[in-house]
């Protein structure tokens, strides 16, 4: 079966735009077809004894390895981490297995090691088994990592793309495009005035402290970033999304990098960032309690669900226009989670 126009997988189908979301559903989800992954949320909500948990597993390939605010370690288990927590689960456990390419420097390896363990120390939760293969050298770049966690769902019902509703309003922890713009530059070794660093960062303790049923959907804009995730609302929504340009946080440097480079950040992977669909009677109460947290300090509130607009995302710009927000093709940053 060929996918857009071409009979072979290119990076592109990695990145997380409208080329990945054809390669999950035309193999995939065409040969894996069940409720728990056609749901095609974060994590996979498993009735256990009564109890509900959240199971994911993901990868992750970053170039470089290093880079300014993180690493592929910190980036594994806060990635992990967060996809469960989005889902209203408590972490509990997480497995890991490492591919590592021959020559790969033990200090390096070493460093990537505590970084982990540091960050599941942040978060309270054991890495419980993992795997190492070794791979010839020039088949592979330096080491990638795939893990999996399972978590216990903490609020009743959970977030779920199917509680959303005209009315309901959008908020984010944070300034956008902060990670995907990080390791651009780092990989490339561009320099512009000011650090962009990572915003990597494990989100559990943030959502925790403002979970309730009141949030009706979660989601970390990682790989096509805020358009992308918005995008997947419309369409599974049916609902338009409306978003007001001047309220999404950017800070002065990602909005030079951008202007510069052409590329939007509300296209760019972030990896500290939650985005909560919720009641709008609960809003400013659940924005007071996230701007009291680190991780949320500058939390907005940047649009809402609405009746208009059909199945499409629609931007008010700066400049008094609107336009559509539309789906990435891929991800114009590649490999940088």
């Amino acid at each position: 079966m060929r996918i857009s126009n071409t009979d072979r997988v290119l990076l592109s189908h990695g990145g997380g735009g409208r080329r990945t979301e054809e390669l999950i559903e035309k193999v995939f989800r065409r040969h894996f077809s069940n409720p728990y992954l056609d749901s095609m949320d974060d994590s996979a909500i498993l009735n256990i004894t009564n109890r509900k948990f959240a199971f994911t597993t993901d990868s992750f390939v970053v170039k470089p390895i290093f880079f300014s605010g993180g690493d592929i370690g910190r980036l594994a288990v806060s990635g992990t981490v967060n996809d469960l927590s989005v889902m209203g689960a408590r972490p509990m456990s997480l497995s890991a297995a490492f591919i590592i390419e021959e020559g790969l420097s033990f200090d390096e390896l070493e460093l990537i090691v505590e970084s982990m363990a540091s960050t599941l120390n942040e978060v309270g939760v054991p890495l419980v088994t993992a795997d190492t293969k070794v791979v010839e050298r020039g088949k592979a770049e330096k080491i990638y990592i795939s893990m999996s966690g399972i978590g216990i769902i903490e609020t009743e019902p959970a977030p779920s793309m199917d509680r959303i509703e005209p009315g309901d309003l959008l908020l984010i922890n944070g300034p956008i495009g902060l990670h995907g713009f990080a390791v651009m530059l780092q990989r490339e070794g561009l320099q512009f005035e000011g650090e962009i660093a990572s915003d990597v960062a494990p989100l559990w303790d943030l959502i925790s402290s403002v979970l309730s049923p009141d949030i009706k959907f979660m989601r970390d804009p990682t790989r096509g970033g805020l358009a992308m995730t918005l995008n997947e609302i419309a369409v599974a929504t049916g609902f338009g999304v409306e978003i007001n340009e001047s309220d999404i946080p950017i800070t002065p440097e990602v909005a030079t990098v951008s202007e510069l480079l052409g590329i939007e950040p509300i296209e760019v992977a972030n990896e500290g960032k939650v985005l909560m669909v919720v009641k709008p009677d609960s809003a400013e109460r659940i924005l007071k309690k996230m701007r009291s947290h680190p991780l949320g300090k500058d939390a907005a509130i940047i649009g809402q669900v609405t009746q208009e607009h059909g199945d499409k995302v629609v931007m008010n710009t700066s400049l008094g226009t609107t336009k559509i927000i539309t789906k990435p093709i891929g991800e114009a940053l590649p490999r940088i989670c």
